[in-house]
């Protein structure tokens, strides 16, 4: 088996279109991004993800490991918490992570769902 390799994951500008957040609250954030691994039965993936802004509820649903390379947003917790995301931040949100997210400029990330 090859090792997926993506170089230089800020040039990316081919992309697959994945649609519109579904749980809108402002706006129409579309997202769009480069898979570059799917593990067995799609319990794992990593890749690159793209947000337009918008405001929408996240719910996040298994273990996310982001490194934002771009854009500037706000995630909110449920219980109040604010976490300013800017270019070249990395965070974690574990499973169940419930809250608002806001995106001011569109978003660059790398992600690992596990």
């Amino acid at each position: 088996m090859k090792t997926p390799v993506l170089h230089k994951p800020l040039e990316v500008t081919e992309t697959v279109d994945w649609g519109v957040i579904p749980t809108m609250i402002e706006g129409e954030s579309r997202v769009s991004g480069v898979l570059i691994h799917k593990g067995p039965e799609g319990r794992s993936e990593c890749g690159v993800w793209i947000c337009t802004p918008g405001k929408w509820e996240c719910h996040v649903t298994s273990d996310e490991f982001c490194h934002f390379l771009e854009g500037r947003c706000t995630y909110v917790h449920e219980s109040g918490e604010v976490i300013e995301i800017t270019p070249d931040t990395a965070a974690f949100f574990p499973k169940d992570w419930k809250g608002v997210c806001t995106v001011h400029e569109t978003i660059k990330k790398v992600y690992m769902i596990r």
